[in-house]
């Protein structure tokens, strides 16, 4: 029996085991579930403002007192949205980002990124709306939703990792990912003045965040380790059938060995350290799921 496509995007987000389906799926339920809410009580069906309701238990306050009433909202928020535009925009950019950080580091860094990060944007927004006296009077009737911090923090770890890897963009055509997180860092330093202040400052905490990680870990220290280790798979190592083949050749498709050894350089000395070989191994290993453990 053929599945329906509902079915195959449900395995994807929930089944695959990548977080970066998982997320995308979590924020866009979010969303469907809030809006849904609004749907219901717009037709009169109850007057009861439901969707606000909820949305009362997701959000970041602004204040500390706020927030010490619901503490649970510091992760809840990064995963919530309620227009259209915000939601889409974020979700397009996590996934552009997200393949890219997924083709050279772990999958638990990005885990870690993404919801660090967010943290960290949640905490530098309410340090900001408590102890300057600009925001500090309107900490009382603020509060803050949206998955943005965690997306800059993904799009800076990526653009510190991999400053020279090239996108295309519609309208700019080929662009440097250092040049497009520093476009982002400084549209958000800009807007502090602006109407959406809480969320420009949470912005630049998790761009802060995915720059200061992938800094520590060309050092050697990997952070996300407090998350557990990854029980590694076994991985099929095929070589060539050739008498003539030198013992140290090799393989054809790259073990898990290699793929560790060459992340772990990316790690240390970024992308460009790279040899051509050792470019083409990560490639190839990447079309056969090799690094995504």
């Amino acid at each position: 029996m053929k599945r329906s496509w509902i079915g195959d995007l449900w395995d994807k987000a929930f089944r695959s085991g990548n977080p970066l389906y998982l997320f995308i799926a979590i924020n866009i339920l979010v969303f469907v579930g809030i809006n849904l809410l609004s749907l219901v009580t717009a037709l009169g069906i109850t007057n009861v403002p439901l969707s606000g309701y909820l949305m009362s238990w997701l959000e970041l306050p602004a204040s500390i007192t706020g927030w010490l009433y619901k503490p649970w909202t510091i992760a809840t928020y990064m995963f919530t949205q309620q227009g259209l535009f915000h939601v889409l925009f974020n979700m397009l950019w996590l996934f552009w980002l997200g393949i890219i950080f997924l083709d050279f580091l772990k999958q638990r860094q990005f885990v870690f990124v993404y919801l660090a990060g967010g943290i960290a944007g949640g905490l530098l927004y309410l340090l900001a709306f408590n102890l300057i006296p600009a925001f500090s009077a309107q900490a009382f009737r603020t509060v803050m939703i949206g998955s943005s911090a965690s997306v800059s923090a993904v799009v800076f770890a990526t653009a510190t990792l991999l400053p020279d890897y090239t996108i295309r963009m519609l309208f700019f055509g080929n662009v440097k990912l250092k040049y497009l997180a520093l476009a982002f860092i400084a549209i958000d330093v800009l807007a502090i003045s602006g109407l959406n202040a809480g969320g420009s400052i949470a912005h630049i905490g998790g761009a802060l965040f995915g720059f200061i990680y992938i800094k520590r870990l060309q050092n050697g220290q990997d952070w996300s380790r407090m998350l557990g280790t990854e029980r590694r798979k076994r991985k099929l190592r095929v070589m060539r059938n050739d008498n003539m083949a030198s013992p140290y050749e090799e393989p054809l498709v790259p073990n898990q060995e290699v793929i560790d050894r060459i992340l772990d350089k990316i790690s240390q000395s970024g992308y460009d350290s790279l040899t051509k070989a050792e470019k083409e191994a990560l490639f190839k290993a990447s079309k056969q799921g090799q690094n995504e453990y």
